[in-house]
């Protein structure tokens, strides 16, 4: 009995590497691919905070779009900053997004255990959406000083234009001397909200979509995951966009010696009354182009899993 247990044990802990394996690397790999189009964005998302244009992360005129900033980057900074902060978002991305699946697909077995897709469908549903939600929450709690650093390695600069921090423990070590343990957390409220609603979104919809159009999902083609993966990741990324813009711009306040803003409802309030509502949206566009990695993403770690 033992040994039946041992065993079933060591299985469970290698279906567990390889799925964070595979979803780690399908992670690295579609966010490096994407990396210039997520800077864009976060770029056109936060250009209408003060302090960067004081500081010379935006010296000019404001970007007036996708095409516009991309030009810019590349004839003030060159074509490798297109890929500024990559390296801090591949070193959040590979733990995240392996967490991300490996957490979904345990809190799956422990909400849907024993329930009936035929007979309990709203259980389903119900229990896609918890897994989705409640696993992104577990994993941002490990590696949301990863995301900090990656927001500021690739929008803020020094008022030469040179990069302001040497690399992710610089960031972090600048913060968390300035602000403590608190700083390097700052915004970490308002991302919780981001992820769980944005997870449970994404993996509600796909999981409850994959598991309602065949038996068995791992028969779906690579083409057909990633289609049903594009549906549901966009519309994701539309509902939660301006919760997004809210939680990117507290982390900006994060080392500076004056606050922006007290919280997260305060950001709220002062960027729609100085910026308008659709300031909340600002970088959507880019941020749907760069959405394909993110369906990308998903359709790699189940391809991998048929072969692991």
């Amino acid at each position: 009995m033992s040994a039946f247990a041992s065993t079933s044990q060591q299985g469970d802990l290698s279906q567990i590497l390889r799925g964070f394996t595979a979803g780690g690397v399908a992670a690295a790999v579609s966010k490096t691919t994407v990396a210039p189009i997520d800077r864009v964005k976060l770029l056109l998302q936060l250009q209408h905070r003060a302090q960067l244009k004081q500081h010379g992360g935006l010296v000019q005129a404001e970007y007036k779009g996708i095409t516009d900033c991309f030009k810019k980057l590349c004839a003030e900074q060159g074509v490798m900053s297109l890929w500024r902060g990559n390296c801090a978002s591949v070193a959040r991305c590979f733990p995240t997004h392996a967490l991300n699946f490996v957490l979904r697909d345990y809190y799956r077995m422990l909400f849907l255990n024993g329930v009936n897709k035929k007979t309990h469908y709203g259980r389903f549903v119900v229990g896609n959406i918890l897994s989705g939600g409640v696993g992104a929450a577990t994993a941002l709690c490990f590696v949301y000083p990863l995301d900090l650093a990656r927001t500021k390695l690739a929008v803020e600069l020094k008022k030469d234009g040179s990069k302001k921090f040497t690399g992710i423990y610089d960031c972090l070590k600048s913060i968390a001397i300035k602000d403590g343990l608190s700083g390097v957390y700052r915004g970490f409220f308002c991302s919780l909200q981001f992820v769980v609603i944005s997870r449970a979104v994404f993996f509600g919809m796909f999981d409850t979509l994959r598991g309602s159009v065949v038996e068995d999902p791992k028969t779906l083609s690579f083409f057909t995951m990633w289609f049903m993966a594009q549906t549901c990741v966009v519309t994701s990324a539309f509902l939660t966009y301006p919760i997004d813009t809210i939680r990117r711009n507290m982390m900006l306040d994060s080392g500076k010696s004056t606050k922006t803003f007290a919280n997260s409802v305060d950001c709220f309030i002062k960027t729609t009354q100085q910026n308008g509502f659709r300031s909340l949206y600002k970088g959507a566009l880019s941020n749907s182009l760069k959405s394909f990695s993110g369906a990308l993403m998903v359709a790699l770690y189940y391809e991998a899993s048929k072969y692991m």
